[in-house]
């Protein structure tokens, strides 16, 4: 009877553990802490409105273990119909930094959307020389991409 309990333990504190590392943010997405991703702000928004918004905690979704904010429950439910089509490219970190083979915060005012993609960059001053080569910098980011998406940011970055 005690082994029984034992064992119903040891699978229940298996299982716990197996359903809290199932919510953590995939490797290849840049999210906060809290698995949060672009800080808050609302990836439909840059598409619909052309700008970045804040997002909020009452409308949410996840991808990837990664959880997005939105501004209206409309955004939330575009996103949740395609959110390939709405997240940002390299699971939100600078497109710049990719193309360079780091994975890089990014600032969410720092965006540009070509050809239907979302890219985001680690600051404006970085976004400003990206701009310079949009279609070299994404073909080498897609290209390195391939090989760096499950790689861990700290050790990319500490090269």
């Amino acid at each position: 009877m005690k082994l029984t309990n034992i064992t119903k333990a040891l699978f229940l504190a298996a299982g716990m553990a197996t359903s809290t590392l199932s919510f953590a943010a995939d490797i290849g997405m840049n999210a906060d802490a809290n698995d949060i991703a672009i800080k808050g702000y609302d990836t439909v928004a840059y598409f619909t409105k052309g700008k970045a918004v804040q997002g909020s905690n009452k409308f949410t979704a996840t991808h990837k273990g990664a959880i997005y904010h939105f501004s209206s429950a409309e955004n939330r439910d575009l996103f949740r119909s395609a959110p390939e089509r709405y997240a940002p490219q390299f699971g939100g970190y600078c497109a710049m930094g990719v193309a360079l083979e780091k994975k890089l915060d990014t600032d969410p005012t720092a965006f540009k959307v070509v050809d239907g993609k979302l890219y985001l960059n680690l600051n404006k001053t970085v976004q400003q020389k990206w701009m310079t080569d949009i279609p070299g910098y994404i073909n080498s980011a897609e290209n390195i991409w391939v090989d760096i998406k499950r790689k861990d940011a700290e050790v990319l970055n500490a090269d």
